[in-house]
């Protein structure tokens, strides 16, 4: 029988700091939940925390998108990743449960694939699609794939509709990353007519060739009251349908999509409060 290696105690030393630094990054993250918006200083005042130490736990929670920093303030927030751990992941559940039905009454009159996406840390996520029943599909396996916010009609939609706050700290978590892809869209001036156009048409457009040359897409959101719980996409073969012929023949059957599944949710919602 083998002998378990000798320990000589810096293997112990190492795992007490990790769990040590765990408990503290949790407790920040607590924190922050709990107050909706604060500073580093705040936070080591109230948790007896070095303030070095909130600095460097919060830049780990930040790169991870757990939080994000005010680009105009010292303030940080939790983000949607860190709803996802408790009661986001029970709104996404019930906006994904929700979208499948609908998906199967409205996919067939729109023939061209549809994905249902939600906001995850700085991207938006494939929850459900018709791609693989739709018979213009060109993509399998989309389930759980990750789309650009600038780059995408999906991420577009999102950033156009959400609250101006989150928009301002979603852009500023993207400016931290600085993906040369992301540059262009960053423009102040272009971000300000994007949001403007995708509101006034009330969906958004991708079809400049800046994702997935062959394609484009449109896209609306999924409206809970004033938030954004997910956007419906409809994607196409560029060669196939101009931007458009698009927008004249689906806009409005996306827009009676979104609001389908926006009014299943509301209507699950009611039930639960009348139980």
């Amino acid at each position: 029988m083998g002998q378990r290696p000798a320990d000589d105690g810096a293997g112990t030393q190492d795992r007490t700091d990790s769990v040590r630094a765990l408990r503290r990054g949790l407790a920040v993250l607590r924190h922050i939940n709990a107050v909706g918006s604060t500073n580093a200083a705040a936070i080591a005042r109230a948790l007896d925390i070095p303030r070095p130490t909130v600095y460097r736990l919060l830049q780990t929670l930040e790169e991870e998108g757990y939080v994000a920093f005010s680009a105009s303030s010292s303030q940080v927030r939790v983000t949607r990743l860190s709803a996802s751990l408790g009661d986001g992941y029970a709104a996404h559940s019930r906006v994904c449960q929700a979208a499948g039905p609908v998906f199967g009454e409205h996919g067939p009159r729109l023939v061209w694939p549809l994905d249902l996406t939600v906001y995850e840390n700085a991207a938006m996520v494939i929850h459900e699609t018709t791609h693989t029943r739709s018979p213009l599909s060109i993509d399998r396996g989309m389930i759980g794939y990750r789309l650009p916010m600038l780059r995408t009609s999906a991420g577009r939609a999102y950033l156009a509709f959400c609250r101006p706050e989150e928009r301002v700290m979603i852009l500023d978590h993207l400016r931290r990353i600085d993906d040369p892809e992301d540059r262009p869209f960053l423009d102040e001036t272009w971000l300000k007519r994007m949001v403007e156009d995708t509101r006034r048409r009330a969906v958004a457009v991708r079809d400049g060739g800046e994702f997935r040359p062959k394609t484009s897409s449109i896209a609306a959101p999924v409206m809970i009251g004033d938030r954004v719980e997910a956007v419906i996409s409809m994607i196409w073969i560029r060669s196939a349908l101009s931007l458009d012929d698009a927008l004249s023949a689906h806009s409005e059957a996306l827009q009676g999509t979104a609001a389908a599944i926006a009014r299943e949710v509301s209507a699950q919602l009611q039930a639960g409060a009348a139980e």
